[in-house]
């Protein structure tokens, strides 16, 4: 009897990390460690704690606080008893600048990896992603990834907005698209915003979690904020989400409805691709107002108005819906753990996650 063969893959993973330093010329470079170490004592009050979680001893530490401050001429720190330590006006705005990369590049970056994982994957022979997800950026997304590739599952997926996802559906570069519809008055043209790619009769819904977006404001709301009409204010700086983003629809909507012109000053204000780039925007002082989801607002300890409630979807065509990567798909969406995970992130509710629904059940509109 012959010996049977058994051929192991490993999975190659990709991690980008996006890093940067920043060099006063004929006088040095601030190195990424130094950013790190002054995030750490923002985020722990205490260059001490810092090197704790950093594992540097405090006689490194200060040495390198030191190197900056003669680099560019500027404390990086203030010190008060108790070795207590606060950020300097120069230190403050290196790790709000460093807040920001992280949260403009860090989705990209992890796509690209994903891109580059398949790319490996098939150069080595093995055999390609049992599901391909393309999905807008989002928070629950991203615990379901997590808890997909926990699961074992080989899994290819691509951060890009709502459209570009059911756009590679459509022409089969994706299994499963990521889509996301408001609730109430502005369901209609949100379901609209997808028709050209949406089949009835051949396609399902199914539920990840609602999620509330809003505005996004400094802390204490020191401008009174109280609405989107108050965009368009003089003194009022505003960040908003790309165009062709389903939050940037959602947000021309409520401004028509404020009598608020989407396409005079505000539609030209400045934009980001995640929810998280624009809180991180409107921290770091930049912006007095964003738009987005209360999770990346709390996260930045920004204050929220809460504005719509919209359900996040991943659509599928129905003859893939009984595959192996898909049923284990469901079995981790469904679950108690995804569930438990998602309902923990503010403004999120995943108490329906994994219930399925036909395309014109769910939006018979469609059928029209």
């Amino acid at each position: 009897m012959g010996r049977k063969t058994i051929r192991l893959y490993f999975v190659n993973k990709v991690t980008i990390r996006p890093q940067w330093s920043l060099t006063r010329e004929g006088s040095g470079t601030l190195m990424p460690r130094l950013i790190e170490l002054l995030r750490l004592v923002q985020q722990h009050g205490s260059l001490a704690r810092a090197c704790e979680s950093s594992g540097l001893s405090y006689r490194h530490a200060w040495q390198m606080v030191r190197e900056g401050h003669e680099l560019f001429g500027a404390p990086l720190l203030r010190m008060s008893p108790g070795r207590n330590s606060t950020l300097a006006p120069l230190g403050e705005k290196l790790v709000w600048a460093d807040h920001r990369i992280a949260a403009r590049l860090t989705p990209l970056f992890e796509s690209i990896a994903s891109e580059l994982e398949a790319e490996i994957a098939q150069a080595m022979q093995e055999p390609p992603a049992v599901l391909r997800l393309h999905a807008s950026h989002g928070f629950a997304i991203e615990i379901l990834q997590q808890q997909l590739a926990a699961d074992g599952m080989q899994l290819e997926w691509k951060y890009c907005t709502a459209i570009e996802a059911v756009s590679a559906m459509s022409s089969w570069q994706c299994d499963v698209a990521g889509v996301h519809v408001p609730h109430g008055e502005f369901e209609a043209a949100g379901v609209e915003h997808y028709r050209p790619w949406l089949r009835p009769g051949e396609q399902m819904l199914i539920d990840v979690s609602t999620r509330r977006q809003g505005l996004m404001l400094q802390r204490g709301n020191p401008l009174r904020i109280q609405g989107v009409s108050d965009l368009a204010r003089m003194d009022v700086r505003f960040v908003s989400r790309d165009p062709g983003s389903g939050t940037r629809l959602l947000l021309d909507q409520l401004l028509q409805q404020s009598g608020v012109d989407p396409a005079g000053p505000v539609g030209y204000a400045p934009w980001e691709r995640t929810h998280a780039a624009v809180a991180a925007y409107v921290a770091s002082g930049m912006a007095d107002a964003g738009f987005g989801v209360e999770t990346a607002a709390r996260r930045f300890e920004l204050d929220f108005i809460p504005l719509a409630t919209e359900q996040y979807f991943l659509l599928c065509d129905e003859a893939f819906f009984d595959t192996p990567a898909m049923l284990q798909l469901m079995a981790v969406l469904s679950s108690e753990e995804f569930r438990a995970a998602a309902n923990q992130l503010p403004g999120y509710d995943a108490r329906h996650a994994g219930e399925v629904h036909r395309l014109e059940d769910a939006f018979p509109s469609l059928l029209l």
